[in-house]
């Protein structure tokens, strides 16, 4: 693939497809969360489908990565800067834009300090979608369409929409816009509309306005179609429950939403070829897992003789806050320890969290076992030597700490929301299909009820081994999801009536 910004065109009829994608994040060069994970897996997937992709992003303090490919000024209501732009090769021939305005984007954390954004937000990200699509324009090779992800770049369909509609490049590109979290809005006061060259016609109900203010999120969902991050979830945030103020929004655009569950990358996360594991395994031969389980046992420094070896290890890597279920663990703390099973769990949170199950591995050191933070190699073990991986969520949009679980022969004990519920299939005595255990009420005895059920079938070897085994050949690739996305893609573009 051409470097992105090359004039190179293909003969008429031959014209390739090309998706320019924004977002705040993208695996390698920037994380925070699921996000990046997503443009860093999404690209190559679509690029091995014959795709031209690009993902524009900052350059944020800290990232050495591309070669300059050009710079110019770019002006966002009246604020004028001199902007680089640098490629980056990704697996598979798709690219990364990375969009380098120190003054903007050279600064501590990609977003905010101390859980409060920046006061600049609106003009930083705006200036990310602004830079990235005068590059575009300027490289004479347009775009079969524009993939926006998230609030921070959700002012790239009305941008295209307004600003740029009779562009003879970009004018009528096509767009879609991913939600990956309706939880995060974009929400600023509307003083910015003028600052941002958005005229004030667009302060209304079926503009950006939203309860007195403007939000990226609304801005975004503006574009030709929608998708988000799993059809369960897809449905859900057309809910009050679940739509954060946003599900009336969103039913009226429920025909051009669509659920694609993420990927999740196999050859990071494979158990036959993981070189953080003692010994490799697979679908067909789980003994690997003795010695990970082991090693896990010895890293929490729980016991691991015959006895604590039989019962069952079960697992939860997460964030220790309400959204993933904190609060139900918290309400069944102390009966934890009563179950026949040794209990791990690593990462960190809130702090009221993080001293409960401290206090818990030091009640009960021979039964449950505390990390506060993050260790990736701790995380892949965990994942093959756990044989039950809790995620009792709130909600959870997509989540991907089930999907390797699955794929690692840890079966997965979860709530029915998001993508938990588009991932798991609750076990059913027969049902070769069936993959984890999943409950539904929102309470901690729903959570023992499912846990007692999982512990219940461990004791069972050949139905378990059948569950696990069923998990292992799921197929959570990006090449699956990137097969959705192109679907979408091409509907977009045949509603527009564009071909390149």
């Amino acid at each position: 693939m051409a470097k992105p910004g090359g004039a190179r065109r293909e003969a008429p009829g031959s014209e390739p497809r090309r998706v320019f994608m924004i977002a705040s994040e993208a695996a390698p060069f920037a994380k925070t969360g699921g996000l990046a994970d997503v443009l860093g897996g999404l690209p190559p997937a679509l690029a091995r489908l014959g795709w031209e992709v690009t993902v524009a992003l900052p350059r944020y303090r800290g990232v050495a990565a591309g070669a300059l490919v050009d710079h110019f000024p770019v002006e966002v209501g009246g604020y004028t800067r001199e902007v680089g732009f640098f490629d980056a090769p990704l697996a598979d021939g798709a690219h990364a834009l990375l969009v380098d305005c120190p003054e903007l984007y050279d600064r501590e954390t990609f977003y905010g300090v101390a859980d409060t954004g920046y006061p600049d937000n609106p003009r930083r990200f705006a200036m990310l979608v602004r830079a990235a699509l005068e590059f575009l324009a300027r490289s004479g090779a347009g775009s079969s369409l524009v993939h926006a992800h998230d609030w921070q770049a959700g002012l790239a369909p009305v941008y295209l929409k307004t600003l740029y509609a009779t562009h003879p490049v970009i004018g009528g590109a096509p767009t879609v816009f991913t939600i990956h979290n309706l939880a995060y809005q974009g929400v600023f006061e509307p003083a910015w509309l003028p600052r941002l060259d958005l005229p004030w016609d667009l302060f209304t109900i079926d503009g950006l306005e939203y309860w007195g203010r403007i939000s990226f999120l609304k801005a975004g969902i503006d574009a030709n179609l929608i998708t988000t991050v799993s059809p369960k979830y897809a449905e859900e945030i057309q809910t009050p429950e679940f739509g954060c103020g946003f599900e009336g929004i969103l039913r009226r655009r429920a025909g051009d939403l669509v659920g694609i569950l993420n990927g999740i990358d196999t050859t990071q996360w494979d158990p036959a070829h993981d070189r953080f594991l003692p010994e490799p395994y697979d679908a067909d031969d789980l003994s690997g897992k003795v010695a990970a389980k082991k090693a896990v046992l010895a890293a929490y420094d729980l016991p691991a003789d015959d006895q604590t070896m039989a019962r069952p290890l079960v697992a939860m890597i997460s964030r220790m806050i309400d959204q993933k279920g904190f609060d139900l663990l918290a309400s069944i703390a102390y009966e934890l320890p009563r179950v026949e099973a040794t209990l791990v769990v690593l990462g960190t949170g809130d702090a009221r969290y993080q001293d409960l199950w401290k206090r818990l591995a030091a009640l009960y050191p021979s039964r449950i076992g505390a990390r506060i933070g993050f260790n990736e190699a701790l995380a892949h073990l965990i994942e093959a030597g756990a044989d039950i991986f809790l995620m009792p969520s709130r909600f959870e949009p997509c989540g991907l700490n089930q999907m390797y679980s699955l794929r690692y022969g840890a079966v997965p004990v979860v709530r029915g929301v998001g993508g938990l519920n588009d991932t798991v299939r609750d076990y059913v005595p027969g049902d070769p299909k069936s993959t984890g255990f999943v409950f539904h009420e929102y309470s901690g005895d729903a959570l023992l009820g499912a846990l007692q059920r999982a512990l219940a079938l461990y004791g069972e070897p050949l139905p378990w081994r059948a569950l696990q085994a069923a998990g292992m050949r799921q197929d959570n690739s990006w090449d699956r999801s990137a097969r959705e996305y192109v679907k979408i893609y091409e509907r977009a573009i045949k509603s527009r009536g564009a071909v390149g």
